[in-house]
């Protein structure tokens, strides 16, 4: 979830609502890639949750990365909620989940060092108190009652709203865990061919990075159930958003469609203030409830703009939001996947090529098929597994032609970080399918194994 945003001057217009996305374009040498990736915290004798605060709890593991490792405190009120070094964020999520949204660098070579020094950074820390962390799409066995809520403004007011407008809201905010990672764009067409492809193919990332086949102690019946709770959670903010593949796209039409999202608050001076329900179009009118007479800031916008929750989403960046956690090897994965297929042209132009005569029905079906199924779902007469083996290569063309070199130059490219996704696409399994053969093999039945076996 984001932090509050600063730093926004008056919107003078509806057309700064625009602006403000289209700011966000920029050359394609300045493109950058900023990975996230959520992983639930334990107490290692117990394998209990950890709590907000106590010797063994998320303040203390925020405390010591802070005191070992010189990240900044992010507070809110009394509490540490967040750290912050060198362009990077820690941060929380509604039920404890850590997340790291990573700098903005430009290589997948930079994203994956960044990735192992903060996992290394998190083990050491978790050692000394007996905690440990495990990257999975949703909690294996805990249940609602176990997940506390942690003490941040924005997650009290989405508790309560979550209960009204859908039945698996509160199982995203406290038992769900992703990995997701955040793209740039040139111009306004560069954005709508990239967000076109990223919406088609997010049920192909679901079902390679499907990693959530446990719920409440037992098999659930889908390879992705954080994905199963995306689509029960809020219709008005979720989704694949049909219109984007619909003439006159642009950052217009995406404004009018955030627009007409209710919205959840407004953040003035720390402190979350109750907007639920009400309209920004009539924020922009003066006339919000919540604060009447005042209009709203670009800051307000920004924020906002962080509580629409689809398959892809657009700031002045592009976020792919499709995949659950997972372990290490697909943390550096899926900015492979995306960064091979939106940042080569030729590679967009063919990943277009392959999606871009699947219907709206086929679309939705297919994020169906994904969290049900994984690589092994189907809809409207296309195969998941076939589909993602098709991006994957196109994905690895894109990478050799970016040809960025790491290692002080002996790794030629970024394709090596390909390697889990074409396995999966070979043997026509993902991480789920994997749990579910321990499970019902040598756990034999005993899902109490899942975090010395798979716990970072």
């Amino acid at each position: 979830m984001s932090i509050p945003q600063s730093g926004g001057g008056p919107i003078e217009s509806y057309d700064d609502l625009a602006a403000y996305l289209e700011s966000g374009c920029k050359p394609k040498d300045d493109w950058r890639i900023g990975t996230e990736h959520e992983k639930f915290g334990y107490c290692r004798d117990t394998q209990r949750p950890l709590p907000y605060a106590g010797e063994r709890s998320i303040e203390a593991v925020l405390t010591a990365l802070k005191d070992s490792y010189g990240w900044n405190p992010i507070s809110e009120g009394n509490h540490l909620i967040g750290l912050e070094k060198n362009g990077a964020n820690i941060s929380l999520e509604p039920g404890g989940q850590l997340e790291l949204s990573g700098a903005p660098l430009e290589t997948i070579h930079q994203t994956c060092d960044e990735v192992n020094a903060h996992l290394a950074e998190v083990k050491a820390v978790a050692d000394r108190i007996g905690v440990g962390f495990i990257g999975l799409g949703a909690a294996p066995i805990w249940w609602h009652e176990d997940m506390p809520l942690m003490p941040k403004g924005r997650y009290k007011l989405m508790d309560g709203y979550m209960r009204q407008v859908g039945t698996l809201g509160t199982a995203m905010m406290r038992r769900t865990c992703t990995v997701q990672v955040n793209l740039d764009f040139a111009s306004e067409a560069d954005m709508v061919q990239k967000f076109r492809v990223a919406l088609a193919l997010q049920p192909v990332a679901t079902a390679l990075f499907a990693n959530s086949p446990f719920w409440e102690g037992e098999p659930n019946g889908h390879k992705s159930w954080r994905a199963r709770i995306w689509r029960d959670l809020d219709a008005a903010r979720t989704g694949m958003l049909p219109f984007v593949f619909e003439d006159g796209m642009g950052f217009e039409r995406y404004v009018d469609w955030v627009l007409d999202v209710p919205m959840y608050f407004v953040y003035r001076d720390g402190t979350y203030i109750n907007a639920l329900g009400q309209s920004f179009r009539d924020f922009l009118k003066g006339e919000l409830p919540a604060l009447p007479g005042e209009k709203p800031t670009l800051s307000d916008w920004a924020d906002h703009l962080t509580t629409v929750f689809p398959e892809a989403r657009i700031k002045k960046f592009m976020e792919m939001r499709g995949a659950d956690g997972g372990p290490w090897r697909r943390l550096c994965a899926l900015p492979a996947f995306w960064v091979g297929l939106l940042y080569d042209q030729t590679a967009l132009d063919a990943a277009w090529d392959l999606v871009k005569d699947l219907s709206a029905e086929t679309r939705d079906e297919l994020r169906v098929a994904a969290s049900v199924r994984g690589l092994q779902g189907k809809a409207g007469g296309v195969s998941l597994r076939v589909l993602a083996e098709e991006a994957v290569t196109i994905a690895e063309m894109g990478l050799k032609r970016r040809a960025r070199v790491g290692a002080g130059g002996l790794i030629p490219d970024e394709t090596h970080f390909l390697a889990a996704l074409k396995e999966s696409v070979e043997t026509g399994k993902a991480p789920a399918d994997e749990l579910l053969e321990r499970y019902e093999g040598e756990w034999a039945g005993d899902l109490s194994r899942i975090y010395g076996e798979f716990s970072y």
